[in-house]
């Protein structure tokens, strides 16, 4: 699969444009409520599906899934059982083949509380700091709640699966956004799906994140051989802008740290803190008001020795 082709791909779908808006904001982009979800060809079997995040301010929740002569590869549900249900009669429009195996890459809700509308029998890939949250919220949710199958597999550094002839590489590149954040990647078109390792374009968040531990699992992300890299919230981008993201993520994650970084060494209380902090450009990111003081209080925790 050619980088070459890949663009083509994108130009054919209107979203490989020179002059692409750098926004989560689908208002800003371009792009009416209507047009969302939507279903993206990234590569020849490989696609990217985009739906709204809950929540006063628009932005998708993206997931990954490949299509082989054996079943359906998948990389994380939706928020709820209705836009999950709705990426699998998505999914159903481009192929008969079932949902084989799903991977769990972020414990979150927006990317967890749609499982239940999954077809029965898939094979759940999921990081073992992953499954403890989960199994804990199975066990303090009402009665019928979707539980995690007994048969889930175990990630904690990398698996590999092969399925129609497609290989899949499971990997764990470090805590980050959560303590068990995994990615996919595919070694033969060169696609890494990040799934919440990467937030295109919407302010870091921290509610669960390992801030410096984060960094570093960018870094192995941008040292690895891809061409194309897909966010697990905001907009799917041709190869070249989406790199260019992702290295615009990895700056804004370092300002949100470095800033939040001196206003402890200053020894600025907190509550203070998150009134004070400066985020320069990233400012104006989605989700910054909310996100900014939950970023500032979870560094300090960091610094503090007082992460868990």
């Amino acid at each position: 699969m050619t980088n070459r082709w890949l663009c083509f791909l994108f130009i054919a779908l209107g979203i490989g444009a020179q002059d692409v808006v750098r926004t989560a904001d689908p208002i800003k982009r371009g792009l009416k409520e209507g047009d969302i979800p939507r279903t993206i060809k990234v590569a020849e079997n490989v696609y990217t599906y985009e739906d709204f995040h809950p929540g006063a301010e628009k932005f998708t929740t993206t997931n990954m899934f490949v299509v082989t002569s054996e079943g359906v590869f998948l990389a994380d549900a939706q928020t709820s059982v209705p836009t999950t249900a709705g990426l699998v009669q998505a999914i159903a429009k481009v192929t008969s083949q079932p949902i084989k195996d799903v991977v769990i890459c972020s414990d979150h809700g927006d990317h967890t509380g749609g499982n239940a509308a999954l077809p029965p029998g898939v094979t759940f890939f999921i990081h073992p700091n992953s499954k403890a949250i989960l199994d804990k919220q199975a066990e303090r949710a009402k009665e019928g709640a979707w539980k995690l199958p007994a048969d889930a597999q175990l990630v904690s550094d990398k698996k590999v699966i092969r399925m129609g002839g497609e290989e899949f590489q499971i990997l764990f590149l470090g805590r980050a956004h959560t303590g068990g954040d995994l990615s996919v990647y595919l070694p033969k078109e060169k696609i890494l799906f990040l799934s919440e390792t990467f937030l295109n374009r919407v302010f870091p968040a921290m509610r669960s994140a390992y801030p410096s531990e984060w960094l570093r699992a960018l870094d192995r992300a941008e040292k690895m051989d891809v061409k194309l890299y897909i966010p697990g919230h905001g907009f799917t981008e041709k190869p070249d802008v989406a790199k260019q993201e992702l290295h615009e993520y990895h700056k804004a994650l370092k300002a949100v740290i470095d800033e939040a970084t001196r206003l402890y060494k200053a020894g600025v209380p907190v509550e203070d803190a998150v009134k004070q902090a400066n985020w320069g450009v990233y400012g104006s990111w989605t989700l910054a008001s909310s996100q900014g003081p939950i970023a500032v209080r979870k560094v300090y925790e960091e610094l503090s020795g007082k992460l868990k």
